[in-house]
């Protein structure tokens, strides 16, 4: 058998040479490293971002339809998918899930979550909690209907749940339902003769449904009252054969009710002896300036109220020529399109029964001019373009 020949050494100047050479090829390859970026971990300018998506560190549970890291995708799917969980447990998990959310504030979220543990069969039992946590998410929104409906449904799963039943009476009595309300808390009562929360709640609900009895009781007789005032009002109009442009007059109160500014809440109105107050303008053409009268006595003659107008001088009549006694008054009928000349001693009531006075929007309007003035020629001449109405 042949004899192994012994290693060679290497000479001092040999390993010096091996030694420089590794030293170089040392640098290359940490030089090389310094080229190449990392590119697996977070990006400098958006770390706290990215961290925050991690299920180590997230301080807030993803919203619905947020975009998920591939981590806690795969953790959802986990906790969720129905392959690795029994009904029990996916129950369990939004059920827990709803907790969380109430602790938190987030109501709609916890309703969610609830329903979604409500899919599945986990027994009437569970079912109850559910109905009921359920229950309290809605009241917290103000869904008081839904809120009682799912009160009721846990109460019929368990007839003594002392905590839906007061939920199911916390909603009657926001939904004003007080004889609901009433009946839950006599049955609290029954059971606990001390509860004081549902003895407030019970004579709190039975005054509140006294005042509104009573609140409705007065709406319905201002009500009758109001129609008995329209209809009065009505019969009134007819038996003096008052006219007006507005076909529906007598029909609707909309087309009674004045327009101009001074006057819309003043519309004609009847008395319980049967006295029309109306609604006036006095226009003054010759200074295109208006006087009012929000509710002027149907028995109340045009010499009167004249009178009364010009107690006090016209600040505009420079020349005094407007007094009662210096003044004419006319009115206008559009439909025809003729101008009219008021007899001062007649009454207002006279003078709307005459079958040329037609009345606009429920108001009256007369023109008064100075006698014999250059105006009230103008007037009585210019030219009036009948209105095609038809009675």
């Amino acid at each position: 058998m042949a004899e192994k020949q012994p290693k060679k050494g290497l000479s001092e100047q040999e390993r010096l040479e091996l030694a420089a050479q590794l030293d170089k090829d040392l640098d290359a390859f940490i030089s090389s490293l310094e080229k190449k970026r990392y590119t697996e971990g977070w990006p400098e300018d958006r770390w706290e971002e990215e961290m925050a998506k991690h299920p180590f560190f997230m301080q807030k549970s993803p919203e619905p339809g947020e975009e998920l890291s591939p981590l806690m995708e795969g953790l959802q799917q986990l906790k969720y998918d129905p392959q690795e969980n029994t009904e029990q447990e996916l129950a369990d998990t939004y059920k827990e899930d709803g907790k969380f959310y109430m602790q938190h504030r987030k109501f709609r979220m916890a309703v969610l979550s609830y329903t979604e543990a409500l899919r599945y069969k986990v027994g009437d039992a569970a079912y109850t909690i559910l109905y009921n946590n359920r229950s309290a998410a809605n009241y917290m929104l103000k869904n008081y209907r839904t809120s009682l409906q799912d009160a009721q449904k846990a109460l019929e799963l368990n007839p003594d749940y002392d905590k839906a039943r007061w939920r199911a009476a916390q909603c009657a009595s926001a939904l004003d339902r007080f004889e609901l309300c009433v009946e839950l808390c006599d049955t609290i009562l029954q059971r606990d003769p001390t509860n004081s929360a549902a003895v407030e709640m019970r004579k709190a609900c039975l005054a509140k449904k006294a005042a509104q009895q009573r609140d409705s009781r007065k709406e319905a007789r201002q009500e009758r009252e109001k129609q008995e005032r329209w209809d009065r009002l009505v019969t009134e109009l007819k038996k003096r054969m008052v006219k007006f442009e507005e076909r529906k007059a007598l029909d609707d109160e909309r087309y009674l009710r004045p327009r101009l500014a001074p006057l819309e809440d003043f519309m004609v109105s009847c008395d319980e002896n049967g006295v029309l107050s109306w609604p006036v303008v006095f226009c003054y053409p010759e200074f295109q300036t208006t006087d009012f009268q929000q509710q002027l006595l149907e028995t109340t003659t045009m010499q009167d109220v004249l009178e009364q107008l010009f107690e006090e001088p016209l600040e505009c009549d420079k020349a005094g020529l407007y007094r009662a006694k210096k003044v004419n008054v006319y009115y206008e009928n559009r439909i025809l399109g003729l101008a009219y000349l008021v007899d001062k001693s007649k009454t207002i009531r006279e003078i709307v029964a005459e079958r040329t006075f037609v009345a606009f929007q429920g108001t009256l309007t007369f023109y008064i001019l100075a006698k014999g003035s250059k105006q009230e020629e103008s007037f009585i001449t210019q030219t009036r373009i009948p209105l095609k109405i038809e009675y």
